[in-house]
């Protein structure tokens, strides 16, 4: 089990620990219930599905550990836990509430099972219905009858931090100042002010149990996912348990460079959480690329005591895991840190649904009406979580008015369903979410000293409306489609942001059809949005960006041309030199088809002749990428083609460098004939000299730079000229070469990394509910359209 922490100076807070228990359901509250009374009988306390338990909720056989004092001392033997939970606030229990539950319990003694009598309740009682209870138990047998109500729960709940992480949802059913104290109130109230309303409606599930185990033993957990699937409201339920639990310090980043530059080797306990790690919607190289680089310093400070959560959709993460060097960083390729967070039993589904209709605003008969369709679309493939979000918000339902039966579509469909809700919008509102898109994160009213050309100021000329009205639509659009509230670990001025990317998304969609709208926004985008929010004509769009119509392109080739980074512009830093590149490239490999390119070339014709100058390593130079896209649109000339390839071969003998086999960008490049000639020269001029090349590598390896980092890419490259020749001679010359350049890292090796910390590997996570399929009997949604 867990420790609990050192003590820590208290917020003081008025009255008793309060949690609103009765918005939880009675599945989540049973679930609850199990987790405490784990905390405090142990592992072995089983709890029963909900179909047949004939009179218990759960069970018990051996020894009270209980931790709290006001229960006293009670004896061994066996003992049964009955739950009863109220939705209603403030109810008090009374017998008439526990007539079925009485009615069982001489039976349970009968068979031996019951000798102490657990009822827990989240109702108030009395300490007249207390007696009552206990005299009435006893007269139907029980030794040892004990009431729990819902004031003892709360309290166990402020007294355990590991409480709190196996049942996250607490953090946002109470007052933070009763649990947290005064420094991680501070940075908890930030923190909520971002995901209250998610943390209400969390459910435990297997990908967030998987996810705080690999944070705990490892210090890094990637979540991977498709869009709405819930892997940013995993990562910030993570920040706030570590929080609580670990007494981190929160800092939301958004690029590895930023996470670097706030790692504080003198403060280990550091939660660092970056959302969209390598692209929000598309793969963004230049990020990857950043990863790439930073990744050393990023493994030493969780070496250090730093906990890194990343958040990617599946598709993105896939195109960007060739440029990890996932060979140098085993711990990217180790299951327990990589979670698919999409994976929901039917279960998980149906909790999740649960909550955000009961906690919604829908009216009582929108949920009387859904409710026995709720669990057919609790099967919906695939199953968003934000879909199910934004069926308990009215905003988002108009069309399911009268048509209940439609609920499984709606939450399959929810781009084409965005496009329709942010259509039936009126036009202060629309005018609200195309400030908030155009900015990212608005502050509104802007600043006095901002420019009259900024896009804030020509999108509100451009829609005729007042700050005063588009105040009041911000306000209005507030919890269903925007939030205002401070970046967690960022800028502390609240600002306004789309609560969700696929609500992002599914506005691009709209605009993208409004010419003029995309134009003031072509010309009102930095530098860094040009380059990763719009679209000029990409054959193979993932997710939703801003299409830019073809009248526009020679507008945007120019502020293309403008914006090619330079060495002195990077202020002469190589690194960030090699960024920038990465991310302007990026912009022609990922972004663009055919018709711009050609109207590129017009603007800038020595765009080809800049390309050819790329430099090795070719898993370091965007430039080949740039020249396939090219080729396959017809616009790269033969001379050309056979000039990259020439450079490439040399680069393939000399340094040596399988980039050229490993890359689909020179399966475009490369004629057939030509790859067969490359594989000839290698096997007959690189293979019989690979000794003088060992040591030419060993001889370059700069001052500082860990000697098997060094090696690793060379190491690569013969595993690939050795898969691809296939030759018993050559691959004993390649495994004799493998020889020698571990002599090599031996014979260098001047410090080695530490072995990374290894934490509890006894089972602590108690399971509250069955992974497998919903139980046959009470459904869950039974008391979804309770008071």
């Amino acid at each position: 089990m867990y420790n609990e922490p050192s003590s820590r100076a208290m917020v003081i807070a008025p009255g008793p620990p309060d949690f609103e228990l009765h918005s939880l359901g009675w599945r989540a509250f049973q679930d609850l219930v199990g987790v405490i009374m784990r905390e405090v009988l142990g592992q072995s306390f089983q709890v029963f599905a909900d179909s047949n338990d004939a009179g218990r909720d759960g069970a018990y056989w051996g020894t009270w550990h209980g931790k709290d004092s006001t229960i006293g001392d009670i004896p061994d033997g066996p003992f049964v836990v009955q739950v009863k939970h109220m939705n209603r606030r403030d109810t008090t229990l009374s017998l008439s509430h526990l007539a079925d539950d009485l009615q069982k319990v001489s039976g349970l003694v009968a068979r031996e099972i019951c000798s102490t009598y657990i009822l827990v309740t989240n109702a108030r009682v009395t300490g007249a219905m207390d007696e009552k209870i206990r005299a009435e138990l006893k007269h139907r047998g029980v030794v040892n009858p004990l009431v729990l109500n819902g004031r003892w729960i709360c309290q166990s709940i402020a007294q355990s931090h590991a409480l709190r992480m196996f049942v996250p949802r607490v953090y946002g059913l109470g007052d933070l100042s009763q649990i947290l104290d005064q420094r991680a109130y501070e940075q908890g109230r930030n923190l909520l002010g971002y995901l209250r309303d998610d943390l209400a409606t969390f459910v435990i599930t297997d990908s967030y149990r998987k996810a705080v185990g690999a944070v705990r033993d490892h210090g890094f957990v990637l979540l991977l996912g498709e869009p709405a699937v819930g892997k940013s409201v995993i990562a910030a339920t993570l920040a706030m348990t570590a929080l609580d639990g670990w007494g981190c310090v929160t800092v939301r980043a958004d690029s590895p460079a930023e996470l670097v530059r706030h790692w504080n080797p003198n403060q280990p306990n550091q939660f660092f959480w970056v959302d969209d790690a390598f692209g929000a919607v598309r793969h963004e190289q230049s990020l990857t690329d950043e990863w790439a680089r930073m990744m050393p310093k990023i493994m030493a400070a969780i070496r250090d005591g730093a906990k890194v959560v990343l958040t990617s959709r599946d598709y993105i993460y896939r195109d960007a895991r060739r440029s990890l060097k996932e060979y140098a960083h085993p711990i990217l390729r180790d299951n327990q840190v990589v979670v698919d967070v999409g994976q929901l039993t039917s279960t998980e589904r149906g909790q999740i649904l649960y909550n955000h209709i009961r906690l919604g605003d829908q009216p009582r008969f929108f949920k009387t009406a859904a409710k026995p369709f709720l669990e057919h679309a609790a099967n919906a493939t695939p199953f968003r979580p934000e879909a199910a979000r934004r069926l308990g918000l009215r905003a988002f339902t108009r069309s399911l008015e009268g048509a209940p039966d439609k609920i499984r579509s709606f939450m399959e469909r929810p781009v084409e369903l965005l496009t329709d809700v942010f259509g039936q919008l009126s036009t202060e509102q629309r005018c609200a979410l195309s400030l908030v898109y155009a900015s990212k994160d608005l502050i509104f009213p802007p600043p006095p000293d901002l420019p009259s050309d900024d896009i804030t100021h020509r999108l509100i000329k451009r829609f005729g409306i007042s700050i005063g009205v588009l105040s009041d639509s911000l306000s209005a659009l507030e919890d269903t489609f925007l939030r205002y509230a401070a970046t967690p670990g960022g800028d502390p001025v609240p600002s306004w942001s789309f609560r969700h990317p696929t609500l992002r998304e599914g506005f691009a969609a709209l605009i993208a059809a409004d010419a003029n709208l995309v134009e003031i926004f072509c010309r009102g985008l930095d530098d860094r949005q040009v380059l990763t929010q719009l679209d000029c004509g990409s054959r193979e769009a993932r997710g939703v960006l801003v299409s830019v119509p073809e009248r526009l392109y020679s507008e945007v080739a120019r502020r293309i041309v403008s914006m090619e980074p330079t060495f002195e512009a990077s202020g002469r830093d190589f690194s960030a030199y090699y960024l920038a590149r990465g991310a302007w490239y990026s912009f022609f490999i990922e972004r663009c088809g055919r018709a711009f390119l050609e109207r590129y070339l017009v603007v800038d014709p020595n765009l080809t002749s800049r390309l050819l100058q790329f430099n090795p390593l070719l898993s370091a130079s965007r430039e080949p990428a740039v020249l396939a896209q090219l080729h396959s649109c017809g616009l790269l000339s033969e001379e050309d083609r056979v000039a990259a390839v020439e450079k490439a071969s040399g680069f393939a003998l000399d340094i040596p460098d399988a980039g050229w086999l490993k890359f689909p960008e020179w399966a475009v490049l490369m004629l057939p004939e030509e790859r067969l000639d490359l594989l000839d020269e290698v096997r007959n001029e690189l293979i019989p000299n690979l000794d003088y090349a060992v040591s030419e590598w060993q001889f370059s390896r700069p001052s500082g730079v860990d000697p098997k980092s060094h090696f690793d890419p060379l190491i690569e490259t013969l595993g690939y000229y050795k898969d691809a020749l296939s030759d018993h001679d050559v691959g004993l010359l390649i495994d004799n070469a493998l020889s020698s350049i571990e002599d090599a890292i031996a014979s260098d090796e001047r410090e080695r990394w530490e072995e990374p910390r290894i934490g509890r590997k006894e089972s602590w996570w108690p399971r509250t509910s069955q992974t497998g399929a919903q139980p046959a009997g009470r459904s869950i949604f039974d008391d979804i359209d309770g008071e």
